[in-house]
């Protein structure tokens, strides 16, 4: 069957289209995106106002419109932390559906941190062993441990790199003790987690998942997208450890010019920098693997887990 996954971010929109069914790997088919950034259209109560809500609505049409187009059998809609954190969510909620006819499922944090991990799991194998995996969105941290499908610890903590972004890093270049209030507000929190995986031992595999992630290992010499998905691609602390000063003297406009840094998130690549190298530095992480799927995939797999085998 095909399927559409509609997930309303901190940072986009995105409708993933897949050919699927159980026991096979969902194959994507297209791929439909528009940058909202939800995160920042909330009001000085928390709320999101009007104006974002009507964009809301607005771009969910064009997801479903494009759904449509590529003939999906069905949509899985859900939204993460923005939606969730809205000190109005259920109003809004409640006008998206009335409008557009979509019932958004609003994942907790420890249910992203769980489908992630499926998703990392499914990708790696059981071959991977006790793994560890880290998605930093743009509304939250998520972080999952396990050696098995369902990970034995999973956290969820608000340090996505728009949220940070627009929270404490209001210059362009970024003033430096803003930049040292991040970081140690970053690791601060982290840390407090740090116990809680630990009695689980040490990991096996040390994936990264989302965007982040991703852009960090080609700034520090990965393989581009266009070599595939089966490329392997690695993230050093080492490797952090120097560039995160590096983009904390540029601007925006000079780290949209790095390679595979896309113009709409150069801004927060330093949060997502400053995050990613104390998660690394916390847990011991000397190295971690890029893993091509994260909760959106998780979100399709635990659909194809309920349908009847053919």
């Amino acid at each position: 069957m095909r399927l559409g996954v509609l997930d309303v971010g901190s940072n986009t929109v995105h409708l993933l289209v897949v050919d699927a069914h159980p026991g096979a790997r969902p194959l994507p088919a297209h791929s439909h995106k528009a940058e909202l950034r939800l995160a920042e259209l909330l009001d000085g109560d928390g709320a999101i106002g009007p104006e974002g809500v009507d964009r809301l609505i607005a771009t969910i049409m064009d997801a479903l419109q494009a759904a449509e187009d590529k003939g999906c059998e069905d949509i899985l809609p859900f939204a993460t932390s923005a939606v969730r954190e809205a000190a109005n969510a259920d109003q809004v909620l409640d006008r998206v559906r009335t409008v557009t006819g979509v019932d958004l499922t609003v994942l907790t944090g420890e249910e992203e941190a769980r489908l992630t991990f499926l998703a990392a799991r499914r990708w790696f194998g059981w071959s991977a062993g006790k793994l560890l995996a880290l998605d930093i969105g743009g509304g939250s941290l998520e972080i999952a441990f396990g050696i098995d499908e369902e990970p034995d610890a999973a956290v969820s903590l608000p340090l996505g790199a728009g949220r940070l972004t627009s929270a404490m890093l209001p210059d362009d270049p970024p003033d430096p003790q803003d930049v040292r209030a991040l970081r140690r507000h970053a690791r601060a929190q982290i840390a407090r987690t740090v116990g809680e995986f630990s009695r689980f031992g040490k990991p096996d595999h040390v994936v990264g998942t989302s965007k982040t992630f991703k852009q960090l290992a080609r700034i520090a010499g990965a393989a581009r997208s266009a070599e595939g998905v089966y490329v392997q691609r690695e993230l050093s602390r080492a490797s952090l450890e120097e560039w995160v000063p590096k983009l904390a003297a540029m601007t925006t406009a000079q780290r949209a010019a790095l390679p595979g840094v896309s113009e709409g998130r150069s801004a927060q690549l330093l949060a997502g920098a400053l995050v990613a190298e104390g998660a690394m530095d916390l847990f011991g992480v000397d190295e971690l693997e890029i893993c091509p799927w994260a909760l959106r995939e998780g979100v399709i797999l635990r659909r194809l887990d309920h349908l009847p085998a053919p």
